[in-house]
């Protein structure tokens, strides 16, 4: 008999149920979409009930519409949006909606936290610089502000945390999401007694950390009556989405690496120690494989830049692909490629929405620059792709100062453009390989999390059973030499900026 991992992406717009056979093959998604609240300008919320209704609906329908017995599902782990603060009180209940890792109020707590240590401390403790993006500091700000919440709060969870809560009545976390909570050291893969004691935080308002394979217990008799899973059936914790994807991407060993080119982008290795930069422009991940690292750079508008050009300069490009129902990116991707290695000068700078990795300036934004009489459509929308790349190339060369990187797995929407996974190869000056399932990699992380904590697989090389390569792009010698000159005119021409950027966010 068959037997099946039920893996749950808690996104930030709805939750992903997917259900893999033990042999690595997808036998069917659900996604449930729930609501996001912004107001406040800063403020974003959800509530955790939500959470929990997505993962008893998709659960219940993917048993349903396969025809897959709960009793034949070996066991569950989670992939979650990381960075957030649920309170819940001594009985699991939240006292209030998630702060979730978009959220920016805590701006003050972070001004707390400086006065008590450097951000060059606090990086070499967390691997990550002190912002209002992080748990500690929400938690701070709930401190400081809804003290009566504090003092009922319990414990502080991220969102696959308070799922495998509500399926079996433990209060766990693991090291990824700890991590994301700001508050984690990781040379010793504990909560940071010093963090904490400048943060004015109670370490008991944290839950203990587990490893990421660690089975938390099995699916309660009531969980089982909500979601129609099979009471018993082992709950593996997972981990933060952005690192569960290094195991579904095959990250799993030093130096293998992998690229997310979705609306945001991101490159991320794997290492036995912490990459620390000196100028703090990447960060580290601790890893879901126990005392493995996933050093990260981490930028704010990738393919959301190619979707503003899609919308904005080739909107005859939309109309037409509409009238004959194809995709405006394949015409668009037609002009790019009449245009040469550097779009003749042109370079794109890709900060509409302000920049985190390598820039960490919310002030920067897009700019062309090098237009000429002679500057193509081609040249305008290649730029575009090269610029993006040349960021991402950026945080790739930080990694690569302490560990060798040849061959990138690329993933996202990003990825299914041949002419932009050729600028990927000749950016990156490595060897770019396209997975079959380009929108599965945490999923599948999840996946294999569960098999090798409930024991079905013997390690993480189980990956290897789920990721089919069908597109492999080696970097052109000639194309690299040229754009080795055109990456240093894009890192000049940021810096030229950085001055008016700053007084384009003040002035204007």
């Amino acid at each position: 008999m068959e037997r099946y991992i039920l893996a749950h992406d808690l996104g930030t717009s709805g939750n992903k149920a997917t259900l893999f056979s033990e042999g690595g093959r997808l036998i069917r998604s659900e996604v449930f979409a729930y609501d996001t609240h912004y107001f406040n300008d800063t403020w974003v919320e959800q509530n955790a009930d939500d959470w929990w209704k997505a993962v008893c609906e998709t659960s219940r329908s993917l048993m349903h519409k396969t025809g897959v017995s709960p009793s034949d599902i070996a066991a569950i782990s989670f992939s979650g949006q990381m960075m957030g603060c649920l309170c819940v009180d001594r009985a699991g209940n939240p006292l209030r909606p998630s702060i979730i890792w978009a959220d920016q109020r805590a701006q003050r707590q972070v001004a707390q936290l400086e006065e008590h240590i450097s951000q060059q401390d606090f990086y070499h403790i967390v691997g990550h610089r002190n912002t209002a993006s992080y748990g500690i500091q929400k938690l701070m700000w709930i401190r400081d502000n809804e003290p009566e919440i504090y003092e009922k709060t319990y414990k502080t969870l991220n969102a696959k945390d308070y799922i495998v809560f509500r399926l079996t009545g433990q209060f766990y976390t693991e090291p990824s999401d700890a991590n994301s909570m700001a508050c984690f050291d990781l040379s010793t893969f504990q909560w940071s007694e010093r963090i904490l004691e400048y943060a004015d935080i109670n370490p008991d308002k944290l839950p203990e950390i587990k490893p990421s394979t660690y089975v938390a217990g099995g699916v309660t008799k009531e969980a089982a009556k909500l979601t129609g899973l099979a009471e018993g059936t082992p709950v593996v914790m997972g981990g933060g989405d952005g690192v569960v994807a290094n195991i579904g991407c095959g990250s799993i060993a030093p130096g293998k690496t992998y690229c997310c080119m979705g609306t945001s982008a991101w490159i991320t290795t794997t290492a036995e120690k912490p990459i620390y930069d000196e100028q703090m422009r990447t960060v580290t991940w601790a890893h879901v494989i126990p005392g493995m690292y996933a050093p990260n750079g981490t930028m704010q508008y990738a393919g959301g830049a190619y979707n503003w050009l899609k919308n904005t300069i080739c909107r005859m490009e939309t109309h037409e692909a509409a009238q004959s129902s194809s995709s405006p990116y394949e015409a668009m991707n037609r002009l790019i490629e009449e245009s040469p290695a550097g779009s003749n000068g042109l370079i794109f700078l890709p900060y509409l929405l302000g920049e985190r990795a390598p820039r960490w300036n919310p002030d920067a934004k897009g700019a062309w620059i090098g237009i000429k009489p002679e500057t193509s459509r081609g040249d305008i929308l290649r730029s575009v792709l090269e610029g993006v790349t040349m960021n991402l190339s950026i945080c790739l060369d930080i990694l690569r100062t302490q560990i060798k990187i040849d061959e990138i797995t690329v993933v996202g929407g990003g990825a299914k453009g041949a002419v932009w996974r050729k600028i990927m190869a000749d950016v990156y000056n490595a060897r770019i390989q396209v997975p079959s399932l380009l929108e599965e990699g945490s999923s599948m992380g999840a996946a294999v999390i569960a098999g090798v904590g409930a024991g079905i697989f013997k390690d993480f090389t189980a990956i290897d059973r789920f990721i089919e390569i069908t597109d492999i792009k080696n970097p052109d010698p000639e194309a690299v030499r040229a754009y080795e000159p055109v990456k240093a005119a894009f890192n000049d021409c940021y810096f030229a900026l950085e001055d008016t950027f700053h007084k384009l966010a003040r002035h204007i």
